[in-house]
């Protein structure tokens, strides 16, 4: 498997192929974006699109959204779908590109079962995120 940005420029040509893994991820999101949020957010080069290729084929998609505190620079998974960097070597090309783009740190919020995946490429639970409509 091989993880490819795709640039803003090409998302056209690929949101028929990435879309559904996408919006498999927003069942989880909790209703902070929706997918045509996401695709505009994409386009406009906001948020980062990675896809998961096994030859031609596209396997998943993740999109990233940057932030930047004063000791690191965050790149937070906002949706993720498909099957992907449960691997050492896929997380390897995917760390490679966010560090590309200046990151220090990958942080994301994950449910139980998604999290006990994570944990085995070396990422650590650092706090758990709650929410309350007010």
């Amino acid at each position: 498997m091989i993880i490819r940005r795709i640039h803003p420029d090409y998302l056209a040509q690929t949101w028929d192929q990435v879309s559904h893994f996408i919006a498999s991820a927003l069942e989880y999101a909790g209703e902070d974006y929706t997918l045509e949020q996401i695709k505009v957010l994409l386009s406009s080069n906001t948020w980062l699109l990675l896809a998961v290729y096994d030859g031609d084929s596209i396997k998943g998609a993740i999109t990233v959204a940057f932030s930047t505190m004063p000791n690191d620079r965050i790149a937070f998974i906002t949706t993720i779908g498909g099957r992907h960097i449960t691997s050492s070597d896929t997380y390897s090309q995917f760390a490679a590109i966010l560090k590309q783009f200046g990151a220090t740190k990958i942080q994301g919020a994950a449910r139980p079962s998604v999290a006990r995946l994570w944990r085995k490429i070396g990422f650590t639970e650092r706090y758990i995120i709650v929410e309350k409509q007010i």
